[in-house]
């Protein structure tokens, strides 16, 4: 079983994403589960959501403590949250940001089991703003998650945007999140179609 865990905040599309990346993952023959966990739901409040993806029934319920990868919306949350927490050595990390791991003080994860491209950093915010105009970074990372982990694919994912949105707005969701894939794909040095 894989297990994701998403952090964000309420308006940031943390629990749409969490149900899109199962979508695709039950698209492509998986099992998949998903849901969220949060206490004031207002705007700007952290949220955090959890998916599931196995290649068997999903018989757990609960929260998401052990996670093999976690992808964070917004990078304040960093310094407020501890988004890091149950992590194994050889998990990804997909966080939505301009600077390095590095830069955002995270320069120790560096170690461990991990390969090239298992920790990454994605302008998420910068892509959603070009493509749909707005700041809503979820469909995005999701792109840049299908390239990092190869859980699910670009195309299971925009099929899985292009059935929750309208058709415009879904072809700018998919667009933003190919734009991810292939940002991803390039830090990778693997070939952007793969």
């Amino acid at each position: 079983m894989f297990q994701v865990r998403i952090h964000g905040r309420g308006g940031q599309g943390v629990v749409t994403a969490a149900e899109l990346l199962s979508e695709a993952a039950f698209a492509e023959g998986h099992h998949a589960q998903a849901f969220p966990s949060f206490g004031s739901e207002r705007t700007g409040a952290p949220v955090v959501a959890f998916c599931r993806i196995a290649d068997s029934a999903i018989r757990v319920r609960e929260p998401v403590m052990a996670p093999d990868a976690l992808i964070v919306q917004d990078e304040t949350l960093l310094e407020q949250v501890d988004v890091l927490s149950g992590l194994g050595s050889d998990g990804y990390v997909l966080i939505n940001s301009t600077r390095t791991f590095a830069e955002l003080g995270l320069g120790d994860l560096d170690v461990g089991e991990r390969t090239s491209g298992q920790l990454l950093t994605v302008p998420a915010t910068e892509l959603a703003l070009e493509h749909l105009g707005r700041a809503v970074p979820n469909a995005v990372l999701l792109g840049a998650f299908a390239a990092q982990t190869h859980t699910v694919t670009l195309e299971s994912v925009c099929d899985a945007i292009r059935g929750r949105f309208p058709a415009k707005l879904a072809e700018k969701n998919c667009a933003a999140a190919a734009a991810a894939y292939a940002i991803v794909k390039s830090q990778r040095k693997e070939p952007a179609d793969a």
